[in-house]
């Protein structure tokens, strides 16, 4: 997949599960869940030293259903090795130029974490696809997207932290176009996920297409 259309379907999808997980089942069961209710791109946080593992197995089952991501990108070694575990996109809390020149090497998105303009501005001169709000998001929300993009309405933000289904339509409507979720997408069962998940998608889709309603 070219890295345009991989940056294209996080848009589209506007959401994306940050996923935690300790087994491939469970990893399995978040996936179909949100899959199931719409949500088709997941990003397995590198928090947890199996994250290779999940996001190869994930990619065997689901196949081009599913973009899988790898998220929690500290440094250069720990974004090849996920791109060779099969990431097709790099999420990270922090920027870092290292990183950023590996995602360039090998054609991969690289959203990384940045806190000021100075800070998202370097970002993109070094090709980074996305700027993450974080960890910013969740003190100031929505609002903050205006800080990053009245001076720079051109700028492609994520939100991670802080979005719920009360406040995802302000999200959208402030610019932002695509938003990180963790307990709603990853807890509880199959079936509560698939639900929330399909509610996020309503939310979504209504606010992009409120003539479709």
């Amino acid at each position: 997949m070219f890295k345009a259309d991989i940056c294209n379907r996080i848009e589209r999808c506007g959401a994306m599960a940050i996923v935690r997980v300790m087994t491939q089942e469970r990893a399995y069961e978040i996936a179909k869940g949100c899959l199931d209710g719409g949500i088709d791109v997941l990003e397995i946080s590198y928090t947890l030293p199996n994250a290779g593992e999940i996001i190869r197995y994930l990619k065997e089952e689901f196949q081009d259903r599913l973009l899988v991501g790898a998220g929690t990108v500290l440094d250069s070694e720990t974004a090849r090795l996920a791109i060779l575990a099969g990431a097709e996109f790099i999420i990270a809390p922090n920027y870092k130029q290292a990183v950023a020149e590996c995602c360039n090497r090998y054609l991969i998105p690289y959203a990384p974490g940045c806190t000021s303009i100075t800070e998202a501005m370097t970002a993109l001169e070094m090709g980074a696809s996305f700027i993450k709000a974080f960890p910013i998001s969740n003190f100031y929300g929505p609002d903050l997207a205006n800080v990053f993009l009245t001076p720079i309405p051109q700028m492609p933000l994520l939100a991670s932290g802080g979005a719920t289904l009360a406040n995802l339509q302000t999200w959208l409507e402030k610019g932002v176009l695509c938003v990180g979720f963790g307990g709603l997408l990853t807890k509880g069962s199959s079936q509560e996920i698939h639900s929330n998940a399909a509610a996020i998608r309503s939310i979504i889709d209504s606010y992009r297409n409120p003539q479709a309603n």
